[in-house]
């Protein structure tokens, strides 16, 4: 894969941002971040690498289930955040992890009624989804 495929699914990326509840795109020092209400959501390292805003629960979940995907570096360790490689990853894992990241700092992931709300989450996903990969 090439740069220019890490290029397509940044923008990509900024489009599924684009449709979540909130989430304002920017960029600082030249690099794209994403952030609901001033909280990080996700934010580009580099041309091939995004770190997205997980639970540890989470971070070691799409870690052990996408290796090729995700990592964290030492840096980001003791940090709720997990590592993307945009240009050997998983695009649905990535949108996935970026829609968690969303729920996480938006509070959409915390039932307020009991099952009902829980319920919905599938259909909010849904919605927020885009075709992040370039796959029909």
């Amino acid at each position: 894969m090439s740069r220019g495929r890490a290029a397509t699914r940044l923008a990509d990326l900024g489009r599924l941002a684009g449709q979540v509840d909130g989430v304002a795109e920017r960029r600082r020092d030249g690099l794209l971040e994403w952030r609901y209400r001033g909280r990080l959501v996700a934010r580009q390292l580099d041309g091939t690498h995004v770190v997205i805003r997980a639970s540890f629960a989470s971070r070691d979940f799409w870690r052990q289930s996408f290796p090729e995907t995700f990592s964290v570096p030492k840096r980001f360790a003791k940090h709720m955040m997990v590592v993307a490689d945009l240009e050997h990853g998983n695009a649905d894992a990535v949108e996935d992890a970026v829609i968690g990241a969303w729920e996480l700092q938006s509070g959409a992931a915390q039932p307020k009624q009991g099952p009902v709300e829980t319920a919905a989450a599938p259909a909010r996903r849904s919605a927020a989804s885009t075709n992040f990969g370039g796959t029909p």
